[in-house]
């Protein structure tokens, strides 16, 4: 599946070109740090789980087994595409992150520039690919890889000269649901106490919208985006776009899961397949008006019901950041999507 030029925030492919692991052992293993504890032994319990030092040792299951943190980490490099965002919630400064297509992951969206103000992390590698030389030189306390595709050699690689706290175990790539992720990294951090706060709030929000809008449980709908002529994407129940939405109380059609083809997060569709977005509520989220008018102006698509009775809903990615906040789908930006697209979404009738 090809990314072309398409928008950082606009899909997340899980099979991206690795990073070559080979970097200079002299490097590695000079760099501080200590690996990680993959032995299996007994989970070590956080003391208070306040914050703080009191919190330490913690203990953090993943994908490629355990790692434990004696200490609060100093310096934090995240190389998921969007774990910035829960570090900066709970109140810390990457000094490293991973770029996304060219997209700096710093100062440009409205959830977070405040929170990064004028320090700017060092970008050590683009989507799955990472500088591992870039990575030691920060000499970081701990590296976090939650929304990533993190393959086992780049983690055992990073393991030789710091903690690593790898995707979440018992999820696809990708495919962990914000809350649990956020929980990972808090717990890693030393504050899992801040962490549940922030969970609950947002959980709180996306509860006010289905109690102000039940009817929204009784709609189905689908978030979907086309970057060439003829060719469109629906996302699955996996993706954090349809996510956001299926919590604001909406169904989300199963049949786009269906026609995914195994470990992608869309269903490519052709013009003659455009019926399966024919659902109660279609939200677009394309990267400039002329997207808009060549979908509207397909004559497959200006057939569905849908798109005759304005059901349908074209969204931004940027200009307002309303699409990427809803990709990014993290504690800190829901809060602004649930902002900006609901009184989108009331005006559909």
């Amino acid at each position: 599946m090809s990314t072309g030029a398409r928008p950082a925030f606009a899909r997340f492919v899980r099979n991206v070109p690795q990073v070559a692991v080979a970097a200079a052992a002299a490097l590695v293993l000079s760099a501080c740090g200590g690996g990680n504890d993959d032995s299996g032994s007994e989970e070590k319990p956080a003391s208070s789980g306040k914050g703080g030092d009191g919190a330490f040792p913690v203990t953090v299951e993943h994908k490629y087994g355990k790692t434990t943190i004696e200490e609060k980490p100093e310096k934090v490099v995240t190389l998921g595409l969007s774990d910035q965002d829960a570090v900066l919630a709970l109140g810390v400064k990457p000094v490293g992150s991973v770029d996304w297509f060219k997209e700096r992951p710093y100062g440009k969206w409205p959830w977070t520039k405040e929170k990064w103000g004028s320090d700017t992390p060092e970008i050590v590698g683009e989507r799955d690919e990472y500088n591992i030389e870039k990575i030691a030189a920060l000499e970081p306390d701990l590296v976090i890889a939650q929304y990533s595709g993190m393959k086992k050699e780049q983690y055992e690689t990073l393991s030789e000269f710091t903690k690593v706290v790898a995707q979440p175990k018992g999820h696809e790539d990708y495919a962990a649901p914000w809350q649990v992720m956020t929980r990972q990294i808090g717990k890693a951090l030393g504050k899992e106490a801040e962490t549940e706060k922030l969970i609950s709030d947002v959980d709180a929000r996306f509860a006010k919208v289905r109690k102000e809008h039940p009817e929204f449980a009784e709609k189905t709908l689908t978030v979907a985006d086309s970057f060439e002529a003829g060719k469109y994407s629906a996302f699955t129940g996996t993706d954090p776009k349809s996510i956001f939405f299926s919590e604001l109380g909406f169904q989300l059609n199963p049949k786009i899961d269906e026609m995914a083809k195994p470990g992608w997060n869309v269903a490519e569709l052709s013009a003659e397949k455009l019926n399966v977005l024919d659902v109660d509520r279609l939200v677009w989220v394309t990267s400039s008006t002329d997207a808009n008018e060549r979908i509207k102006d397909e004559p497959l698509y200006a057939k569905l019901k849908v798109h005759q009775e304005k059901r349908d809903l074209f969204v931004p990615y940027q200009d307002p950041d309303i699409g990427a906040a809803f990709s990014f789908n993290t504690v800190l930006s829901i809060p602004y999507a649930i902002d900006e697209i609901v009184p989108m979404l009331e005006k559909i009738k």
